[in-house]
């Protein structure tokens, strides 16, 4: 990587933990320059805009998520070890990890409206990554018996997805993490009830 795709690499990674917790509007350039180190004209070098800069730190902060997501499931063998794999990842995010500041596409999703319509779409796209991600697992999961046949698969992806970043928004608004403790809780109980095995 040459010199002036790692400075790049390197305001990008800085600026998308500080965008998805200060905000993708609200937070300034001065801001971003004193994460980063970097003079004004310096990050300007590399990026259009400070929304280019955005979508560009909205991407890294999306990616990381996913890469999060596979490692977490890559060693499970049913759908139901998958699916609290899953709820791991967004109890760490209350924590700060990955990524500081909660989960970039509720975050995101708060944010984006018309003013900011390329954040909006590529929110959009997260978000349709993570419905397809789920509802994929709980199909196969009903498919090879795991999961009880009578779950309409895309009710239950709409109603994970729903408590799970409703949950995280309650818990950032009271600061206060017993909001994504009741709700994930309440998921892996559902989840034991929903659970089959496999008649050998």
């Amino acid at each position: 990587m040459r010199k002036g795709e790692r400075t790049k690499q390197m305001i990008i990674e800085k600026a998308s933990g500080l965008l998805n917790t200060q905000g993708y509007m609200s937070t300034s350039i001065s801001t971003i320059m004193e994460k980063t180190g970097m003079e004004k004209g310096g990050i300007y070098n590399h990026f259009k805009s400070k929304a280019d800069l955005s979508l560009d730190a909205f991407s890294y902060s999306i990616n990381t998520m996913s890469m999060t997501f596979q490692k977490a499931i890559e060693n499970q063998n049913t759908s139901i070890e998958k699916l609290n794999a899953i709820l791991d990842v967004f109890l760490f995010l209350v924590e700060g990890q990955p990524i500081p500041g909660g989960c970039p596409i509720l975050n995101a999703a708060i944010e984006s409206d018309d003013a900011h319509p390329d954040l909006r779409e590529a929110t959009v796209k997260a978000m349709n990554d993570l419905y397809s991600m789920i509802l994929l697992i709980v199909r196969k999961g009903i498919k090879n018996g795991e999961i009880i046949p009578s779950i309409d698969s895309e009710t239950f992806t709409t109603i994970f997805i729903s408590t799970i970043e409703g949950s995280l928004m309650m818990t950032k608004l009271y600061n206060d993490t017993i909001y994504i403790n009741r709700s994930i809780g309440f998921l892996r109980d559902y989840l034991t009830k929903i659970e089959t095995t496999i008649d050998n």
